[in-house]
């Protein structure tokens, strides 16, 4: 009874939520007025002149475009405890994200501010979407089984604390909330995920869970081990009220089928999520519409960059459905303008609904081919459906032109079906390519006549090739996954080497 006596609390967020269709430029003004408005008495406010910003127009003349390594600098004076940087007070609690060129790790500030209207707002309007769209829902009056990363034991700046996303929420999370989660704590935050993973699976595996959180690829390595303590090939056969799992982190088309099969119950729903080390950004708000509803009144102000050779941002109310573009985002963590690398398509602008297309630097253009991340998943899924089999983890890159002008593409592939034939890989080498041609016209205008591209090339990469990568340079487990593209072959090459 617990779910339904929650309901009305959730009622007032979905109205507010359906403000979203014809008032979303109101909104992102108010929005962006707030945010400047708090941050004026900041060090970045007042070298940017935000006392005297009155409108969307003077933001953008006043406040440059930025990334990681324009904000480094200030990021770093804020993790040893220096006040009023990039937004009002002290900035505790960082989010430790993969590195850029000059530096291993990222360090993302996540304030008190951001955590609650940036980030946990995200995890309750998951909830109110899915009441919404779901008058059976049971999920209270179980457990929920949240997956989460590893938190930092040993910092290099004293004055803050730094770890996974996921880490640094289950930290400060509401201690009302544990209440209702598995695993504990002290389990949740292990950085070892081998040892991670079978405490989760006996520790969950005589509980009544009834919803997931976390990434893809590595929850289904838990429930994985869980069905194996409990001797059953259907995950419904020891969580029988199981409901939902909210998913992120990667793109869950290679992953679909696969849960599918493993939880063989009717009750199943799946629903993406778009948070990231820098926000919340996005809720899927339809089970039968796979794109994602932009959310709108967070501490996030939204611009975008056209990739087909846009120069300026654009805001929000200036996208175009169909078009690729790079987001931007201004927060109340205290990221500016900031490039956060992905990129999406929009479906729709009523409300404002889109795709992950893929990342700025995470695609394949090394021939004008333009292979984005969304093209590779919907390539993938066809060759599954059409061979029968399934795909555990990838990554491409370019084989660049040899002395006779020869080049492809080179996948190597991990599947979930143990040892494949060599004949089977080359059948699914096929059905790849004729599906990207199909996808992406400039794919394929590359590859007539294979005059400037050949037939792209699939490696089947060893059972646990992927894992033990990620492990060998300390990812395994978390957020962290293998980039899926790639313009350059260091990381293809170091994995091939691992395996050679």
């Amino acid at each position: 009874m617990l779910t339904q006596l929650s309901r009305p609390f959730f009622l007032h967020r979905q109205r507010q939520i359906a403000r979203y269709a014809a008032e979303a430029e109101q909104i992102q003004r108010e929005v962006l007025a707030r945010l400047v408005r708090q941050a004026a008495g900041t060090v970045f406010g007042r070298d940017h002149g935000f006392a005297g910003i009155q409108s969307y127009e003077d933001f953008a003349a006043r406040v440059p475009v930025g990334d990681y390594e324009t904000h480094k600098e200030l990021i770093d004076r804020m993790r040893h405890g220096a006040p009023d940087i990039l937004w009002p007070g002290r900035c505790q609690w960082f989010a430790k994200s993969s590195g850029t060129t000059n530096d291993r790790s990222k360090y993302i500030p996540v304030t008190q501010q951001g955590l609650q209207r940036l980030h946990y707002k995200g995890g309750t309007d998951a909830v109110a979407l899915y009441l919404q769209n779901r008058r059976d829902a049971r999920i209270f009056d179980g457990r929920s089984l949240i997956l989460g990363g590893s938190f930092d034991a040993v910092q290099d700046a004293p004055e803050s604390h730094s770890g996974d996303l996921s880490a640094v929420l289950i930290q400060n999370i509401n201690p009302v909330v544990n209440i209702m989660r598995t695993p504990s704590k002290d389990i949740a935050l292990l950085s070892d995920f081998e040892e991670k993973r079978e405490r989760i699976a006996r520790a969950a595996l005589r509980q009544d869970v009834r919803t997931l959180s976390g990434v893809p690829s590595w929850m289904m390595a838990v429930v994985k081990r869980v069905m194996e303590l409990g001797g059953t090939d259907n995950l419904a056969d020891i969580w029988p009220n199981l409901e939902v799992f909210w998913h992120g982190g990667v793109a869950f088309t290679p992953y679909r089928e696969q849960y599918k099969a493993l939880v063989r119950s009717p009750r199943m729903q799946y629903m993406e999520t778009y948070n990231a080390s820098e926000g919340f950004f996005g809720l899927q708000s339809d089970p039968d519409d796979l794109a994602l509803l932009l959310m709108l009144d967070y501490d996030c102000f939204y611009e975008f960059i056209d990739m087909d050779g846009g120069v300026e941002p654009i805001p929000l109310w200036q996208v175009e459905p169909g078009r690729n573009y790079a987001m931007l985002i201004t927060t109340s963590c205290g990221l500016w303008r900031y490039q956060i690398g992905d990129t999406v398509r929009f479906t729709q602008t009523k409300p404002y609904k889109f795709f992950i297309s893929g990342r700025t630097k995470c695609f394949i253009n090394a021939f004008g081919e333009e292979l984005m991340v969304d093209n590779a998943e919907q390539g993938l899924l066809e060759a599954c459906q059409a061979t029968g089999l399934q795909v555990k983890d990838y990554t491409a890159a370019p084989v660049f032109m040899n002395a006779e002008g020869k080049c492809r593409h080179q996948w190597l592939v991990e599947f979930t079906d143990g040892e494949v034939s060599a004949e089977q890989t080359a059948d699914f080498a096929v059905r790849l390519d004729d599906a990207l041609r199909r996808i992406n016209s400039d794919y394929d205008a590359k590859r007539y006549h294979d005059i400037t591209l050949q037939h792209l090339e699939v490696i089947a990469a060893p059972s646990g090739t992927f894992d033990a990568w990620l492990k060998a340079h300390g990812k395994l487990g978390g957020q962290h996954k293998v980039p899926r593209l790639s313009n350059e072959r260091k990381i293809i090459e170091d994995i091939l080497a691992s395996i050679s």
